[in-house]
């Protein structure tokens, strides 16, 4: 995959370079804002960061857990030292895995609409020659891994946030911020100058940004609403992780049907109400249709998954009765090794245990978490935009086709079939009917019709860029 990076690599030292069509102005200021570090991190990295920088300028600090070997972590503190606004800043091992490690962000002017980023690596292994001679291969390999997906992330984040043109910064509140997609999404949006007031039941003391709601009791603090231009609205109990007992389907019905009917008639009251509230629906809406294919005409169907999506968007209505615009993005399977499904499968998978769930005929309808992110962000700029968007990409893959799609990109074996009779005995028959053995081929007819360009159309090169088997050319 080629993103017009450039490589320079020594055994003391990497090089990264791409020539980026923004200002230099704007390529800077993007990495100095809030949700920069996180949005760069690579989701296969099962990085825990500790403690977030508070800036790029001399002194500021970031904690991470990393993994060493196998379920060996290591922390790691790094320094940011030498700023030069507009130009520079560099990290500096503090504590961590190397016995040194200095990497500089450099951005240069290449004129009023282009500028180069370069990614300045120096570090040496521990135990000198030894330590070169057993990782250095390895640590080269990782490095190119990273920065390639580093750079292509910062090179479409930047390109969306150009296509919204002259919007302006805005005040998002969210629900379920620090979810799989929340805080995928709440990076993304600071990055672009965005300002996300995340709703939590139970908020780290008095964080800033921060404001307090319990859906359960009907609790919700409105005055952070007030003069916010958009809520997004993505917090639900999860629908895997256990057996689909009365108590769990309770909660699944309830987090989100009490939650959204909490937002919608909080926002339908507020003094100056926001403009846009993007609530969250799912596929499930479709119940279980074979190879029909599906569109945001297609009415709903049968079974729980599709009574709670219903119930789900039906519990917008204050807020779309108040004149607010509601869209419910109805998303597909999102894929991202940091969570979801993917995670789920990536360890049998790895292991070369992989293989097609009961018939492998049943339709997997995915979208990749990059374009998850950009569908949210399209809607909430795209002021047309009502009512169901169905988020998944261009096509549909059956389950046999993402077995060995995923079987590829992983470079494993993919033989090992899981019956449907054992699908059943895991999982429950209605929980394993709904999401294992049936499946939906849904269609993003809404996305493509309003415009929106597909970060990663097409399954396998998703894949492989989410799970690092891509390096630059």
């Amino acid at each position: 995959m080629n993103i017009a990076m450039t490589v320079q690599e020594s055994p003391t030292g990497s090089l990264f370079s791409s020539s980026l069509a923004v200002p230099s102005e704007e390529l800077f200021a993007w990495h100095e804002r809030p949700g920069a570090f996180q949005r760069l991190q690579p989701p296969w990295e099962a990085v825990e960061l500790v403690e977030a920088p508070t800036s790029v300028k001399d002194g500021s600090r970031a904690v991470l857990r990393v993994p060493l070997l196998g379920p060996i972590r290591a922390t790691w503190v790094a320094e940011h030292r030498d700023y030069v606004a507009g130009r520079q800043f560099r990290d500096v091992q503090v504590r961590g895995p190397f016995a040194r490690w200095v990497h500089t962000h450099r951005v240069t002017s290449e004129g009023p609409e282009r500028a180069r980023l370069d990614d300045d690596i120096e570090y040496a292994l521990p135990m000198g020659f030894l330590g070169r001679w057993l990782g250095g291969a390895s640590v080269r390999k990782k490095l190119r891994r990273m920065f390639t997906y580093r750079h292509a992330t910062m090179r479409q984040d930047l390109a969306m946030h150009a296509k919204a043109g002259g919007t302006r910064p805005m005040k998002i509140a969210m629900t379920g911020a620090s979810g799989l997609l929340g805080s995928a999404l709440t990076s993304f949006l600071t990055t672009g100058g965005h300002e996300v007031v995340a709703y939590a039941r139970n908020p780290k003391g008095s964080d800033e940004g921060r404001a307090v709601w319990d859906p359960a009791a009907g609790t919700i603090d409105a005055s952070a609403l007030e003069g916010v231009d958009a809520v997004i609205h993505l917090a639900g109990e999860s629908i895997a992780g256990e057996r689909w007992s009365y108590a769990k389907k309770a909660r699944i019905m309830d987090s989100r049907v009490q939650g959204t009917r909490l937002l919608a008639e909080t926002l339908a009251k507020l003094e100056n109400p926001p403009k846009t509230f993007i609530s969250a629906s799912a596929i499930g809406f479709y119940g279980a249709r074979g190879d029909e294919v599906l569109t945001e005409q297609s009415g709903a169907g049968t079974g729980f998954l599709a009574e709670v999506c219903t119930a789900w968007e039906d519990a917008c209505e204050p807020a779309r009765a108040a004149g607010i615009r509601v869209v419910n993005p109805r998303f597909g399977i999102v894929l991202s090794p940091a969570g979801g499904a993917l995670k789920q499968m990536l360890p049998v998978f790895k292991f070369g245990g992989g293989g097609r769930i009961g018939s492998g005929k049943q339709y997997m309808s995915w979208v990749s978490i990059d374009d998850a992110v950009g569908a949210v962000h399209h809607a909430l700029i795209t002021d047309r935009v009502e009512g169901p968007v169905n988020v998944v990409a261009p096509q549909a893959a059956t389950n046999l086709e993402f077995t060995k799609a995923l079987g590829r990109a992983l470079r494993r074996w993919t033989i090992f079939p899981l019956p449907a009779f054992m699908a059943r005995l895991a999982f429950g028959k209605e929980m394993a009917e709904a999401l294992l053995l049936t499946g939906a081929r849904v269609e993003p007819r809404a996305l493509v019709d309003i415009g929106y360009e597909f970060l990663q159309p097409d399954l396998l090169p998703a894949l492989e860029r989410l799970l690092g088997k891509t390096e630059a050319a």
